[in-house]
């Protein structure tokens, strides 16, 4: 009996030692607490749509900083709550709700998850088994159980054929693609995204989902009409009495987290936006 539970201890130590070990932390002192309080909170909200608008407006005046799973050096997984963008915004909110939809409270579940939202298969196995497109990012977690994608669901929406190949097209704005091996697995993950077809909420349909489809607590992905690139932003969804969508997003121009003033519909016109795709937690 004394054996068994020195393994079952040596076997976690191992575990948090290694988790350790491919984590950079902004502050792990404070995000530590951070988020085992947000947690403690989370877990009371037994809604899911609710419980992630109720994390994502923890995070309203966020500073906005670009690039920070960018750094030197080799690829760790990256934990900043004080500083965010679209996408490490989305991905904090998406693990804190699914941990608390867990029933748990500690920041290594938090990290657990993480990883498993952020990385190929869950894994983090260097630069290129991060899931950098949303469409790669949507496919993988979907198919893994973390979340489903509901945009087909909606009667207003239709379907987009693109080919997503921006990084590998774009290679001199990735400092890491200057390595041959990252860049042609990278090209390699793009293969199957090549004519890749997904449904799209068009911007002039956002306004008439609102009032039949979407709902507080979506996650939006909206699409772009770049080359090569599917999604250039992201953010959660906010819906007023009036059936008025709002979007709260780590925004460059405002340079920090926003419930955004102007009107989701009007977002997307002005800054010529095709459209948005909707995904929601399964539990």
């Amino acid at each position: 009996m004394k054996i068994k539970h020195i393994i079952i201890c040596l076997t976690a130590a191992i575990g948090l030692s290694s988790q350790a070990q491919h984590t950079r932390w902004h502050d792990e002192a404070t995000d530590t607490l951070a988020i085992n309080r947000l947690l403690k909170k989370a877990v009371m909200i037994a809604d899911p749509q609710q419980r992630v608008a109720s994390l994502a407006q923890e995070f309203i005046d966020r500073p906005y900083i670009a690039g920070t799973l960018e750094p030197d050096g080799e690829e760790k997984l990256t934990v900043n709550l004080d500083e965010v963008d679209c996408t490490t915004l989305v991905d904090n909110i998406i693990a804190l709700a699914i941990t608390a939809g867990e029933h748990r409270t500690s920041w290594r579940d938090f990290i657990y998850n993480l990883e498993r939202i952020r990385y190929r298969n869950g894994e983090m196995r260097g630069y290129p088994s991060r899931l950098h497109y949303i469409s790669d990012w949507i496919v993988d977690n979907v198919h893994r159980g973390n979340f489903e994608e509901v945009t087909g669901n909606c009667d207003l929406a239709t379907y987009e054929v693109k080919t997503i190949d921006f990084m590998s097209a774009n290679r001199n704005l990735y400092p890491a693609l200057a390595d041959s091996a990252t860049f042609a697995k990278i090209k390699e993950y793009e293969i199957g995204y090549r004519s890749h077809r997904y449904p799209v909420i068009k911007t002039s349909r956002v306004a008439k989902a609102a009032k039949t489809f979407l709902r507080t607590g979506d996650i939006i992905a909206i699409c772009t009409g770049k080359k090569g690139l599917d999604v250039s932003h992201m953010g959660i969804l906010f819906i007023n009495d009036k059936n008025i969508p709002y979007l709260l997003h780590a925004s460059s121009k405002a340079g920090k987290v926003i419930l955004d003033a102007t009107p989701l519909d009007r977002y997307l016109t002005s800054n010529r936006h095709i459209g948005i795709r909707v995904i929601r937690l399964k539990e």
